[in-house]
């Protein structure tokens, strides 16, 4: 007999349990630190264990403090997009054929953080530029806690080198735009089969690594918006639904834009929900420097970051999220 359920539902559901169980441990240790805190205390009115109680006391104080700091972090409301998969859009800016090679290295530092981590990281869509360089990429990045993660990747990412086609050796600034949106799920999204139009072409492939004499690619044009999407795998089954699925992504943040307007339009708003027109980082080759504008962090590992190494810049931006969230409950 069915329960009538669905495995969407299921999975849902076991992500709600694993947040509240996080959520009812973190309290947990809160009271047996409390608890522990109690008993030293009134262990002082003993004379034979004040000595021991006393030297025990500080460390449970830092505990209670610390402990009292997790509970309010696990209070704080949670992004329900963030266990989401992420897709992530990279396109060079200004600078020309170098911005389009600094894209093709941001790429490769998602993939290889990704790989770090142990998420999967498929490419969607792919245009390269002759250089190697690349004009657009959309990639599907999945595993524990993409969304929560690569959000604050969001923005205008700026580059200060010599450019390989640079002969003068003079140190020239150019840009790529990277854009991480939660994946939709069916229930986020509904499409009227009127509001879009979809077209066949032929394709070359994922940045012209193989050669497709049949009209499989796929161009999706959603009316009411204008947003356009293409995929250019050999199948195109298979590329009508990878084209829908990243027009109900694309669809699903204009809402999560516009409910995130107006809910930050008497505050300012959270690192990660700005504008993605923000230049938010600097990686600044002849100083092996990166520098992120938001939280005015310098690291000097440009080298281990662009190989991946994001932890601590990701750290110190959820870090930074977190203490303004709870600045403005404490307000």
């Amino acid at each position: 007999m069915s329960s009538g359920v669905s495995g969407a539902e299921i999975a849902e559901l076991s992500r709600e349990y694993s947040d509240l169980k996080d959520v009812v441990d973190t309290i947990e240790g809160y009271r047996r630190t409390l608890a522990d805190l109690t008993e030293a205390r009134a262990m002082l009115k003993d004379p034979e264990m004040r000595d021991l109680a006393e030297e025990e006391l500080p460390g449970l104080q830092q505990a209670l403090e610390e402990a009292e700091h997790a509970v309010k972090l696990a209070l704080l409301p949670k992004d329900a997009a963030d266990a989401r998969p992420a897709i992530v859009e990279i396109r060079p800016g200004t600078g020309g054929d170098e911005a389009s090679l600094f894209a093709g290295d941001l790429l490769r530092m998602y993939q290889r953080h990704a790989e770090a981590r142990g998420w999967s990281f498929e490419i969607i869509e792919l245009q390269s530029t002759e250089l190697g360089g690349i004009k657009e990429v959309v990639a599907r990045v999945a595993g524990q806690g993409v969304f929560a993660r690569l959000k604050y990747e969001s923005g205008v990412h700026r580059v200060q080198r010599v450019p390989e086609t640079e002969s003068g050796g003079r140190i020239h600034t150019s840009a790529a735009t990277v854009a991480v949106l939660p994946e939709a799920e069916d229930v986020d999204i509904k499409i009227d089969a009127g509001d879009i139009r979809i077209d066949t072409m032929r394709a070359s492939g994922a940045g012209g690594q193989h050669v497709n004499t049949t009209d499989s690619a796929v161009r999706i044009t959603h009316i009411p918006t204008g947003i356009i999407v293409t995929s250019s795998e050999k199948s195109q089954h298979r590329n009508r639904e990878i084209a829908m699925q990243v027009l109900k992504t694309r669809l699903y943040d204009l809402e999560r834009q516009r409910v995130d307007g107006e809910r930050s339009a008497n505050r300012k708003a959270q690192v990660g929900s700005g504008d993605r027109s923000e230049r938010i980082r600097t990686y600044n080759f002849p100083q092996g420097r990166m520098t992120d504008h938001r939280i005015n962090l310098t690291l000097y590992k440009l080298d281990a970051i662009l190989q991946g190494d994001l932890d601590e810049v990701i750290d110190a931006l959820t870090s930074d999220a977190q203490a303004t969230m709870l600045a403005e409950l404490d307000a």
